[in-house]
């Protein structure tokens, strides 16, 4: 059976310009809808983060005021798939050739660990490379960023993206004293940055790398990387 990777974070605690902490964790929809649309299209799911750590979830997926009507389905399905998978896979330990497709979720984790975790920057140059499916939403992109050459080059430069929008994150609450802002980022590294709407499913292919920008584009992201494979 063919394989899905997802990419976890392993950050709970996102550190403020202010000396703060916000806490953090995995986004239920983000982690559920890709996992349900892969598993549904016949894939076998695994789940690998630094050093296998397993990420709580961030509460504020689990908030229909935040999150939308249906968040109690999506915590339940992230919940039942990591608890039946068991524990993480170690990131170091991974062999990308072991997979067709790679998805990094988000949550703000991403951009405490992710964006500079070599053992991710390896693995996502190397699937890059192989012309394999990379799937990343919301904040995931932010993972991109660690895919960096021997040289300093990033890999995904000049590349058209979408992600978690500067508007949104203001709108969310976490501009103001964040270290850095996602889209932002992605921008001044040299990545095509395209925003939809806020809060609205929006996504975008380019090659063999997919994103989206939020967690309502964690499905149609999914589903066109699925339909990708195929």
């Amino acid at each position: 059976m063919n394989k899905v990777l997802i990419v976890m974070s392993a950050a709970n605690t996102w550190e403020r310009t202010d000396g703060s902490s916000y806490a953090t964790g995995y986004w239920a929809e983000e982690v559920a809808a890709p996992h349900e649309k892969f598993v549904e299209a016949g894939y076998a799911v695994d789940f690998a983060s630094p050093g296998g750590v397993a990420q709580p979830l961030d509460r504020h997926s689990a908030d229909p005021e935040i999150a939308g009507a249906d968040c109690a389905r999506h915590v339940a399905h992230a919940e039942k798939a990591l608890r039946e998978f068991g524990p993480l896979l170690k990131l170091s330990e991974v062999d990308v050739d072991d997979y067709v497709a790679v998805v990094l979720p988000g949550g703000h984790g991403p951009v405490v660990d992710l964006f500079q975790d070599p053992d991710l920057g390896r693995l996502l140059i190397r699937a890059d490379t192989a012309g394999k499916v990379i799937g990343a939403v919301c904040h995931g992109p932010a993972g991109l960023l660690s895919a960096v050459d021997e040289e300093g080059g990033w890999r995904f430069a000049g590349r058209e993206m979408t992600g978690f929008t500067d508007e949104e994150e203001r709108l969310f609450g976490t501009a103001e004293g964040a270290p850095w802002l996602l889209a932002c980022r992605l921008r001044e590294l040299g990545a095509k940055h395209v925003g939809g709407p806020a809060y609205q499913p929006f996504t975008i292919r380019d090659r063999n790398l997919f994103t989206g920008q939020n967690p309502a584009s964690s499905a149609p992201m999914a589903e066109a990387m699925v339909a990708a494979l195929r």
